[in-house]
Formats: C-alpha cells, sequence, structure tokens
C-alpha cells in the first residue's frame, strides 16, 4: 500500500492500521528533522508526536492527488517554525548536545570517536545559526537526502529558489565554521 492510499483510508474510513503504517514509515525521518531543526533529541520527539496527531486530526484536509510526503514534511516544518518562534520569543532555545543518540558499535578508538563527535556538535550549533529558511533546505537535502524538486514542493518554492537557500546555507555554514577548523578542512 503506498502512502497515498494508505492516508486516504485514513481520511475515508478512520483507518488505524492505514495510520499505523504511515507512522511507522515515518516516524524517524520526522524525528530526525525535529530534532535537527529544534537541536534538541527530546524536544524532537514531543514535536514528531504533534505532528502525527495534527495528521490524524487534520486527515480530511489531505487532498488527493497531492504526495502524502510532501504534505506531511510541511507539517513538521510548520510545526518546528511555530516552536522555533515560541522559544526565540522566550529567548530560551538550549543548545543540548542530545541531538540524536549515537548507536554503539565496534570501530575507531575512542579519541577518534570523540573527535568525530565534536566536529559534529559544531556543525550541528552551525546549522541552528542559519535562518530557518536556509536551514529547514539544508536539512531536507543533507540530512534527510531529499531531491532539490522534492524540496521545493515541501516548500513551495521554485527550484532555483531551494537551491540558492541551499547553497547559501553551506556559504553561511563554512563562514561559521572557518575558525574552529584548520585551513584545509573545507
Amino acid at each position: 500500500m503506498t502512502d497515498e492510499q494508505a492516508m486516504w483510508r485514513v481520511q475515508m474510513q478512520d483507518d488505524h492500521v492505514a495510520f499505523a503504517h504511515l507512522v511507522q514509515r515515518w516516524e524517524q525521518p520526522i524525528l530526525r528533522l525535529c530534532s535537527r531543526m529544534l537541536g534538541n533529541y527530546h524536544r524532537g520527539e514531543d514535536l514528531k508526536q504533534e505532528v502525527f496527531a495534527r495528521i490524524f486530526a487534520r486527515r480530511k484536509a489531505f487532498h488527493n492527488g497531492s504526495r502524502f510526503s510532501t504534505w506531511l514534511w510541511r507539517v513538521a516544518l510548520n510545526l518546528c517554525y511555530d516552536e522555533l518562534r515560541k522559544h526565540q520569543r522566550n529567548e530560551t532555545l538550549p543548545l543540548e548536545s542530545n541531538d540524536v543518540p549515537e548507536p554503539a558499535f565496534d570501530g575507531p578508538s575512542p579519541d577518534s570517536l570523540l573527535a568525530v563527535q565534536e566536529e559534529c556538535e559544531l556543525v550541528r550549533r552551525a546549522l541552528l545559526r542559519l535562518p530557518e529558511a536556509a536551514r529547514s533546505a539544508v536539512v531536507l537535502r543533507y540530512c534527510e537526502g531529499l531531491k532539490l524538486r522534492e524540496i521545493s514542493e515541501i516548500l513551495e518554492i521554485p527550484e532555483t529558489t531551494a537551491s540558492s537557500r541551499i547553497a547559501a546555507g553551506l556559504a553561511q555554514i563554512t563562514r561559521i565554521l572557518e575558525p574552529d577548523f584548520p585551513e584545509n578542512t573545507f
């Protein structure tokens, strides 16, 4: 069953099995998006639940013929924007280092893992300093691996604008990170 077929069943028949299928398929990508946009894994988890509650509550608003994924990403981003604005008004957006728990595995030495974690933390903090529009485009492209066409549909902007936002975001991240990395790293 495709996402669109499942959503149609949710929309027309309040099919909880079809909705559970959608949640199972999309909960990890939405959690990653929310965690990266907010800079906090636990707040991302809370927002992920709110996204799916909103999707179910507004199931009748889904337009047949539309792509479910585009609608879902848009709902998630809008809730992230709302959350960011709420915390900007209160000026209490904590920069926690618990973005996404790292899986345990046998591999590189603890020292090299620590260096990688420190670099990831610097990049994560730089990402959080981007304006919302650039951050969403960069997260959708490089964290979620979406194509430019999909990003333009989700953000409801032309592909050229999406491409410009990504380029501007990457350039700004590079400027932010330059003092923290040796010259030949970029």
